[in-house]
């Protein structure tokens, strides 16, 4: 139970700020009259905000019960969506999703990767990570389902109405798994830091290239899984499919994510997490290649059906990352006592495409719409993968002197 509700409410946490934009994007722009440089410049101020709390919040995670933190992010990120449901316009949604990089990040993610940390022990931590977004993965699914269901009943001319059920939804299910985790997750589940001073655990994390090399990766990697956030627009101005067409390609997409997180995080703990994570950054620089010159070569069904799997198999691969990169902590033999500490620098420097990633895609897709602008864009997601892929590679073989020198002595 202290795993499926870590599972369950690791993924509700995101889902007012990211859901709504990953599965329902073109609505979204309609409804809120956004461009996509604008909406990439609201979500610029909730990545510099969650940037900030990264680090203070991995702190907080070894001193503090992830009970009571856990849980009072959750319903305060929920006390949100009943503001944006209302539509809001300009200032106050950026000033929406920056209240939203604090409630998300500083009481939440770093205590949600060291329960899961300890969860798996020394010998699973691919099955634990993989687990753990997997199991994200699914429920996101799932409720992305339901919320296309939902969106489908409620449908208005000017998609208002369905737009505002879907935040509703997302709302309810953000304040029922911070109650479920309440109920579930042992008070005493994490130990405090035995650090005298927590600058100590810092100077320790800040110090590590290992730590600098986990970092660069999870920043190629988030990009990657930013990037799919467009494969809505993409179906829309590129495949020409219809706004609920492109929806429901992209929420079954998302049963995708159990299926890449949970087989590498398996593939991990036998052939170790750095091997899998550079074998997934090379799939995509293919990928992504292949998807920015595919319109160029064909048009029509054949296009549509050609594309539909690359992207598919884009979105296995960045799956895959996000389900090991932080199985990477203790490959490296990260100290247990620090790893809120480390895992908070780590996303501090990691989830900076927050900051920006949406701005600058953004602007590359109005520059050029259509094929052309996604071309731009494919090719930039490929410059992210191969420098992951090289970050991969030095990481594995940084954590094979190690494991050497250790035998050694």
């Amino acid at each position: 139970m202290t795993l499926f509700s870590l599972i369950f409410a690791g993924e509700m946490i995101f889902s007012l700020p990211f859901h709504v934009a990953r599965f329902f994007r073109p609505t979204l722009l309609e409804s809120f009259s956004l461009s996509n440089t604008q909406l990439g410049d609201t979500f610029a101020l909730y990545g510099v905000i969650a940037m900030i709390c990264y680090f203070p919040g991995g702190v907080l995670a070894d001193y503090f019960s992830a009970r009571k933190l856990l849980t009072f992010s959750l319903l305060s990120t929920a006390v949100g969506g009943l503001f944006f449901a209302q539509i809001p316009q300009g200032l106050s949604l950026s000033l929406l999703f920056g209240y939203w990089g604090l409630t998300t990040i500083l009481f939440f993610w770093a205590g949600m990767i060291k329960a899961t940390r300890e969860w798996g022990g020394h010998l699973q931590q691919g099955r634990a990570f993989g687990l753990l977004d997997g199991g994200r993965g699914l429920v996101a699914a799932l409720m992305s389902s339901i919320a296309v269901f939902i969106f489908s009943h409620f449908m208005s001319p000017d998609n208002s109405d369905g737009i505002t059920s879907i935040i509703y939804f997302y709302t309810f299910l953000t304040f029922f798994a911070g109650v479920f985790l309440w109920l579930f997750i042992p008070e005493n589940k994490l130990e405090k830091a035995q650090l005298h001073h927590p600058w100590l655990g810092m100077k320790q994390a800040m110090g590590s290239s290992l730590v600098w090399l986990q970092a660069l990766i999870v920043i190629c990697a988030y990009s990657g899984f930013k990037g799919a956030d467009n494969y809505g627009v993409y179906a829309v101005d590129v495949l020409k499919m219809d706004q609920l067409d492109a929806a429901t390609f992209t929420s079954y997409a998302a049963y995708l994510r159990p299926v890449g997180a949970i087989a590498a995080g398996f593939l991990a703990d036998r052939i170790s997490a750095s091997k899998v994570i550079a074998a997934s950054f090379f799939a995509l620089v293919i990928l992504y290649l292949i998807i920015a010159f595919l319109p160029f070569w064909m048009e029509g069904q054949q296009l549509v059906m050609l594309a539909i799997f690359n992207l598919s198999l884009s979105f296995l691969a960045v799956f895959a990352l996000r389900g090991v990169y932080f199985a990477l902590v203790e490959e490296s033999r990260i100290k247990l006592s620090i790893t809120g500490t480390a895992v908070g620098f780590i996303s501090f420097i990691g989830y900076t495409p927050d900051v920006f990633f949406s701005s600058i895609t953004g602007r590359i897709l109005d520059a050029a719409p259509g094929a052309e602008g996604f071309q731009n864009y494919f090719i930039a997601m490929m410059g992210f993968a191969f420098i992951g892929l090289l970050a991969a590679l030095f990481l594995h073989r940084s954590n094979m002197r190690i494991n050497l020198d250790t035998i050694s002595a």
